[in-house]
């Protein structure tokens, strides 16, 4: 199965206080969130599926930092954009605008945040799909 960067372009339709794993409680604005990850083991893309499944409420593991905001009733995924065959995890969530949660995704790495945050849908989807194009191979 094909791997690579992606993004999850999900929608928070009330402002809700999460518990975020070791990074604790944050207060998440309503409004839209990318949240970039890299999916280049061997079940490549196949992991965006488990984000459904946690965002359906199919799967109530929480691994990652953001399955605890795609675990909250008030999130859905709304679209994704991938990057086939490139590690560029770091450069496209540093293209885009607003960090909200210090260290969100981003343990393994020096980067602020793997998730980005704004109240206008279509600025954060632009910027999300341009930052995509951009880094592609």
């Amino acid at each position: 199965m094909p791997g690579g960067t992606y993004t999850l372009f999900v929608e928070l339709s009330e402002r809700a206080d999460i518990i975020v794993g070791a990074l604790g409680e944050h207060d998440f604005e309503q409004g839209w969130y990318a949240y970039t990850g890299s999916a280049l083991g061997s079940g490549g893309f196949v992991r965006i599926e488990r984000h459904r499944a946690v965002a359906a409420g199919e799967n109530d593991t929480r691994h990652w930092h953001i399955d605890y905001l795609l675990g909250h009733p008030t999130s859905r995924i709304a679209a994704v954009a991938r990057t086939a065959d490139a590690e560029v995890e770091c450069a496209v969530a540093g293209a885009l605008p607003g960090q909200p949660v210090a260290g969100f995704g981003a343990s393994d790495c020096e980067c602020e945040s793997y998730l980005a945050f704004d109240t206008d849908r279509g600025r954060l989807w632009r910027a999300v799909r341009g930052a995509h194009r951009a880094f592609a191979p």
